[in-house]
């Protein structure tokens, strides 16, 4: 409720009327740094939820000064949306104005929505009238290879004032565990899930990466783009054949759901949402519903419930960390 009352009116006020959101993480958090002359390493994790966040905490406590702040992930909390976000600062709507390509045709998926995130970032950088001394670098880890690459060469990465890195392991993790039964015994609830991200983190070389910049002058930024919600209940959508696959949001013609169990973003402008086409309209799902269509209802009832799913509206999807660590 509190979401749904107020949240249009957030994005489409200025920055100092609305809480902290998306496109606000590079300008107020780090920015500042750059622009101090400090050099900086920032750490996106897909997918993190706060409460993953603090299983993680205790593994900074020996290398690090903690600062923890908090923002909330624009709408829809999926990558396409909310990653884009943070690093070119512009919410979606203005994001399709200037890179209409980026939302031309295809689903939402990170590799066709999220390829231009490099790109995004020095666009932002340069806007924001920063001069730096040498080019900031810019990593996705996806794989563990990836993670051993990193962990290998490091110090050949940090001769530049800013290091962004987005680590997809917990986005994988989520999305697997649908997949995979053995996942699921492993990490049947919560708790169990906090778990399995912190056995993961404590044997990655992410870890290794954080001790080696914990020798170094350099500030740390990690943040997540959205979070992901246990999702437990179904309800029925009811769309044209052109309307979106992801279970928690969908956008399309003429979508029909239950507004108990969806908020309607009827005017995608007003969400600052790529408009796509015309009468284009978006639904986000709240607390823990999923969107299943008519055909085959009970089915994909079944198949997805009990799965982590993210792009919808609930705590655990929206409010996230900010976390600031110094070498000690």
């Amino acid at each position: 409720k509190y979401i749904e009352r107020n949240y249009l009116d957030w994005v489409n006020a200025p920055r100092d009327e609305r809480p902290t959101l998306s496109h606000d993480i590079i300008t107020k958090y780090v920015y500042p740094e750059l622009k101090a002359g400090k050099k900086v390493a920032f750490f996106v994790i897909d997918c993190l939820r706060l409460d993953q966040w603090l299983s993680l905490e205790p593994y900074f406590y020996d290398y690090y000064k903690i600062q923890k702040d908090y923002y909330y992930s624009i709408l829809p909390t999926a990558t396409p949306y909310a990653r884009n976000a943070i690093f070119s600062g512009l919410l979606p709507s203005d994001l399709e104005k200037r890179y209409p390509e980026m939302w031309a045709q295809g689903e939402d998926d990170d590799s066709s929505r999220n390829r231009y995130e490099k790109e995004l970032l020095y666009d932002h950088l340069r806007l924001l009238g920063l001069k730096l001394d040498a080019e900031p670098r810019y990593l996705k880890i996806i794989s563990a290879e990836e993670g051993y690459n990193l962990e290998k060469n490091l110090s050949s990465h940090m001769n530049t004032p800013l290091l962004s890195v987005v680590v997809n392991f917990v986005d994988i993790l989520a999305h697997s565990r649908s997949d995979l039964p053995i996942l699921k015994q492993i990490a049947p609830d919560e708790p169990s899930y906090r778990s399995l991200t912190c056995s993961w983190f404590e044997h990655s070389p992410i870890y290794s990466v954080f001790k080696q910049l914990a020798e170094q002058d350099v500030t740390i930024f990690v943040t997540s783009d959205h979070g992901s919600i246990r999702c437990m209940r179904g309800t029925k959508v009811l769309g044209d054949r052109e309307t979106s696959t992801n279970l928690r949001y969908k956008y399309g013609r003429n979508l029909k759901a239950d507004n108990k169990h969806a908020f309607f973003i009827h005017d995608p402008e007003e969400g600052k949402l790529p408009k796509r086409n015309i009468n284009m309209n978006y639904i986000v799902a709240k607390e823990d519903y999923y969107f299943v269509y008519p055909t085959n209802y009970h089915k994909y009832l079944s198949y997805y419930r009990d799965s982590f799913q993210h792009g919808g509206i609930s705590l655990e999807e929206m409010v996230l960390p900010v976390i600031k660590l110094q070498p000690k």
